[in-house]
């Protein structure tokens, strides 16, 4: 997959450590965050390449919300957005971004990141 720096939120324990072992594997430089704001702290810090963005997280920012809001200051910035309960309509979606439903498998999620 080559060496891209991937942001993964997610606010599931489980969920964003088994995310994070795949991206390690497939070469992926990593961030993790729990919230919408330690996100995009992180994404002012950090060049990141993509946002994994599960669409339900604690506080007032969603998954989308992040999405949307780290592509005003990157444009090319991708957004793979995940969930297990819901399936965004398009115009709910960051631009350039694409869903993952969960439960998904790692040669899934490796390829949306890619893509």
């Amino acid at each position: 997959m080559g060496a891209r720096t991937v942001l993964v939120l997610e606010d599931e324990a489980l969920i964003r450590w088994s995310t994070v072992e795949v991206l390690i594997k497939a070469g992926c430089n990593v961030l993790e965050a729990e919230t919408g704001v330690e996100a995009l702290a992180y994404l002012h810090q950090h060049e990141v390449d993509v946002v994994v963005a599960d669409v339900n997280l604690p506080g007032k920012l969603s998954g989308l919300d992040v999405g949307k809001l780290a592509q005003l200051a990157r444009p090319r910035l991708k957004v793979v957005v995940t969930s297990g309960d819901q399936v965004p309509e398009g115009s709910q979606m960051p631009p350039n971004s694409v869903f993952l439903a969960k439960p998904y498998r790692p040669h899934q999620l490796c390829a949306a990141v890619e893509a």
